[in-house]
């Protein structure tokens, strides 16, 4: 048996390129990816038939936990300046399993079983086209990244899918909050049916939404805004039992309709809601190679 033949220098002397993959990152990416295992394993171990939805409780629990996890990951990278596109394509790789499978096999065990007892290809069906389009918006956001050679500037193309499956999870929460005594989810069904689809639709369109990059420890604010905000989280961690359960989804719908106001609105309120100063609107963005 012949040695292998020896590796042949880099053109013009060059060292070969090094992948870099940052750890603490893409640990919190890891975090997103294990949250969204885990909220799998519940939603199948969940037992229906007997009207508990504690296990499926708890997968929720996960899969907005999986947002926080995004929602930090890109940041931290962006802080430390270590932005990577193994980072990017790790973080979509945990976001097609956290917000695109176990939305999908959620939204099919808990409610499209009932919905189409009898003809289960439909619920297949229709959560296999949450599962499509969200992995379709997220191969086109990598792609547009890519040629742009940057993170997508501070705008979203289409809904982001964490923020879709957040609002999934959410309503989901409220509606089995609602009719907990009831044991079972009532007419409310149908609404998930049409939220998903919808949410479908959205995140492969062209309605454009704020990043909320620049959103940070370095971010400013006035002082008005920053004692409402305040007074806001503490009535949130006071309350939370009550409330939290309407804030949440209420949270991701103000997003969601918030595309379509957008363009509506004047630019110099635009910016005051989005956070972004003269300056970061005239450099275009630059960094963040990661999808939050």
């Amino acid at each position: 048996m012949q040695p292998a033949a020896p590796k042949s220098p880099a053109p013009n002397g060059d060292a070969e390129p090094k992948l870099k993959i940052y750890f603490l990152p893409n640990l919190l990416t890891a975090g997103n990816l294990f949250c969204g295992f885990v909220a799998l394993t519940k939603i199948v171990e969940a037992d229906l038939a007997s009207g508990n939805y504690h296990a499926i409780k708890i997968a929720l629990g996960f899969i907005l936990l999986a947002c926080i996890f995004d929602l930090f990951d890109g940041r931290v990278a962006r802080m430390g300046g270590v932005e990577s596109p193994f980072g990017r394509e790790f973080d979509s790789l945990a976001d097609l399993v956290s917000f695109g499978v176990a939305p999908a096999f959620l939204v099919h065990r808990v409610v499209l079983g009932d919905v189409f007892e009898g003809h289960a290809e439909w619920g297949w069906f229709i959560a296999s086209i949450y599962l499509l389009c969200g992995a379709f918006r997220l191969a086109r956001f990598n792609c547009l990244a890519a040629l742009a050679g940057s993170g997508g500037g501070k705008e979203f193309l289409g809904f982001p899918i964490p923020s879709a499956a957040g609002l999934v999870a959410s309503l989901t929460l409220l509606i089995i909050q609602l009719n907990e005594h009831e044991k079972s989810l009532g007419a409310w069904k149908y609404l998930l049916v049409a939220v998903l689809l919808f949410l479908s639709a959205m995140m492969v369109s062209t309605v454009k939404y704020p990043t909320f990059k620049s959103l940070g420890l370095r971010s400013t604010s006035t002082f008005i805004k920053a004692i409402g905000m305040a007074l806001f989280l503490g009535l949130v961690l006071v309350l939370q039992e009550r409330i939290l359960f309407y804030v949440l989804p209420a949270l991701f719908t103000i997003y969601l309709l918030y595309g379509f106001v957008r363009p509506r609105i004047s630019r110099r309120v635009r910016l005051e809601i989005e956070e972004e100063s003269e300056e970061d609107e005239e450099s275009g963005g630059q960094g963040g190679q990661r999808q939050d």
